[in-house]
């Protein structure tokens, strides 16, 4: 079994996106167990890429083909679970773009970053309504939320969801992580959200963070 896990893992730090589906099927007809195959094959391989992008060994390029891979072969074994996939998950985060910004490159990477590290990840899209995004965190009910914004322009549209959620009660049950290249420690600081992440190997950081102390 072990075989099996640490080829699945290093084809998915190489970006072997043509080959992942194969090696995840065998390795499950050789009945590999499926938790070893996702926690210690694929989520540590994320790991490893994450790392690798945090000290510039590599770049968006690389980290997204493995990103990619990773769910390829995810999404074969997802089918087999027995598991609630809110017991496999290991959080639920909503991610979106705020209104007026049609930017999503960034926003998907860290997405597939975050589902590669366990996360459940429901993607609201892009140019969110500040009152559709606050019901859906009402409705949805996540530990964390995501909030994006490419553009100088947008920028306050962060803060005024954060203040939309203060005013329907629901600020104190969510964490906001807040990112996009215009963004910085300072504005979410200045806003009031919880944190800035800078890349998505970050963005899976901090979530991991608040996690643990949930």
């Amino acid at each position: 079994m072990g075989n099996h896990v640490d080829t699945i893992k290093e084809a998915v730090i190489a970006g072997k996106h043509k080959e992942i589906e194969e090696l995840v099927k065998k390795a499950i007809k050789d009945k590999a167990d499926l938790d070893a195959i996702i926690n210690e094959g694929m989520i540590a391989a994320m790991d490893v890429v994450g790392q690798k992008f945090s000290r510039s060994e590599i770049f968006v390029p690389e980290m997204l083909v493995s990103a990619v891979t990773m769910k390829k072969g995810l999404d074969i074994i997802k089918p087999l679970l027995t598991k609630d996939a809110s017991e496999l998950s290991r959080g639920t985060i909503v991610m979106a773009t705020v209104k007026g910004d049609i930017h999503d490159i960034g926003k998907n990477l860290v997405i597939m970053m975050l589902q590669g590290a366990g996360f459940n990840v429901i993607d609201l899209g892009v140019d969110i309504k500040t009152e559709d995004l606050i019901e859906k965190v009402a409705d949805i009910k996540p530990d964390i939320l995501g909030l994006s914004a490419l553009i100088t322009t947008t920028m306050l549209e962060i803060k005024n969801v954060i203040e939309g959620l203060k005013e329907k009660g629901l600020r104190e049950k969510v964490k906001v992580m807040v990112g996009g290249a215009p963004v910085s420690m300072e504005f979410a600081q200045k806003v009031g959200a919880d944190a800035y992440g800078k890349d998505a190997a970050e963005a899976v950081e901090l979530a991991r963070k608040f996690m643990s102390s949930m």
